[in-house]
């Protein structure tokens, strides 16, 4: 998206939180860094990479990371979970990194808030020929009835308002590389993978404070939402007596190869 004043606000509001952000957030599946993750990349760039959620699975897996987050407080917490990742100051549509230095740019529930008509000749040209872009957006999987309600803190939708509470979020996993009608990228490819995560209870409501809606109410709204949403489960017959939950959870992924 090209960012505003509103999304540049949201954008920022994550280091507020970011303690509880690291605590509950979820990295991508097993399976979807599989998908995302290129058999031979060796240097790999992160984008927008915030606490460090997607970053340590990845350091796990490549030789070198770099990983580039612009919000200080974000950052801090990042630099502290994990000697083994280069971290830096930065973001997609300026990155500190030199000209076909990296085989993979991945980001994950990050590229939304990127300004695309910057970002995409930048990602291409930090990219080796043949490197690959990917993007994931994990979190609670909202198309299942009962967690999209939960996320509005706890209402009913009608066939109407859920059709177009979905078609909202779908919105913001659009990528355009085909900026001015010519891509630096060959055809991409999505796929969605689903799983479960157990969370407590409290945990689950939580998490729901780590999403820049959230966290940029005002102090009384924001209380109301998530003291909405304990009510909604405590009343449900499938969690009120429940402790911990069984979370629907999914990675969309988009991946595409640089020409």
């Amino acid at each position: 998206m090209r960012q505003d004043q509103e999304s540049a606000i949201l954008s920022r509001s994550f280091g507020e939180v970011a303690e509880e952000y690291n605590r509950l957030r979820s990295g991508p599946s097993d399976e979807a860094l599989d998908w995302l993750i290129p058999d031979k990349a060796t240097d790999v760039l992160e984008i927008g990479a915030g606490t460090g959620i997607l970053t340590r699975p990845l350091a796990d897996r490549v030789a070198h990371l770099t990983a580039v987050e612009p919000d200080e407080r974000m950052r801090a917490v990042l630099g502290a979970s994990d000697a083994r990742v280069e971290v830096l100051a930065g973001q997609a549509e300026e990155m500190p990194a030199p000209t076909s230095s990296v085989d993979l740019v991945i980001a994950q529930s990050a590229w939304h808030w990127v300004d695309e008509e910057r970002a995409v000749p930048e990602v291409a040209r930090v990219l080796r020929p043949g490197g690959r872009l990917s993007l994931v957006w994990t979190g609670p999987d909202r198309s299942v009835d009962w967690m999209r309600s939960l996320w509005a803190g706890g209402i009913i939708f009608s066939p109407e308002e859920r059709s177009e509470e979905d078609g909202r979020r779908k919105r913001r996993h659009l990528v355009n590389v085909d900026l001015g009608g010519q891509s630096p990228f060959l055809e991409s490819e999505t796929v969605l993978f689903r799983w479960i995560r157990p969370m407590a209870k409290a945990d689950l409501v939580a998490l729901s404070g780590t999403y820049s809606a959230v966290i940029t109410m005002d102090q009384e709204t924001r209380l109301e939402h998530l003291e909405a949403m304990t009510r909604f489960l405590d009343s449900s017959p499938a969690f009120a007596d429940l402790d911990v939950i069984e979370v629907p959870m999914r990675s969309y992924c988009w991946r595409a190869t640089k020409r």
